[in-house]
């Protein structure tokens, strides 16, 4: 299955006076999972990085339980739900052996910052993306959307 794996640390500065890790946090999670998940896709070239970037137009969250502080890294399994000309979606599981902490999806574009408009993906970003895409409906929250 093409799932891309993170294991993300949980910092003590990540815990909220609840003991648990902070809701304001897992946005901070999710995109250290892109940035790795993508790594590959960010130009070497400053210039063309301008051009070639990412925006986060859309995310959504779905938290099942509480994550409390451990020295262990949580899993973070991400893979790419819908794949477009200009924009994919990711879906995200935060888990541990335990179980689910938090269900997530991201809506991504690709953007031209030194144009100011989205753009489209290039052959060899679809050939990235399309290496974790999974037919899986995203998950949607209602009144839960943090």
């Amino acid at each position: 299955m093409p799932r891309f794996t993170y294991l993300c640390p949980i910092r003590w500065s990540d815990m909220d006076a609840n003991s648990h890790v902070n809701n304001a946090v897992y946005p901070r999670y999710l995109e250290e999972t892109r940035m790795n998940m993508f790594q590959a896709l960010v130009p070497s070239d400053p210039a063309e990085r301008l051009s070639k970037n990412f925006f986060l137009s859309e995310q959504w969250m779905k938290f099942s339980r509480p994550l409390v502080y451990s020295t262990a890294p949580v899993s973070i399994e991400a893979w790419v739900t819908n794949l477009k000309g200009v924009a994919f979606e990711l879906a995200y599981e935060i888990k541990d052996a335990d179980g689910l902490y938090v269900s997530a999806t991201s809506k991504m574009a690709g953007y031209d910052s030194v144009a100011g408009r989205v753009r489209r993906f290039d052959d060899a970003e679809r050939a990235v993306l399309g290496s974790f895409l999974v037919s899986r409906d995203p998950v949607h929250v209602s009144s839960s959307c943090y």
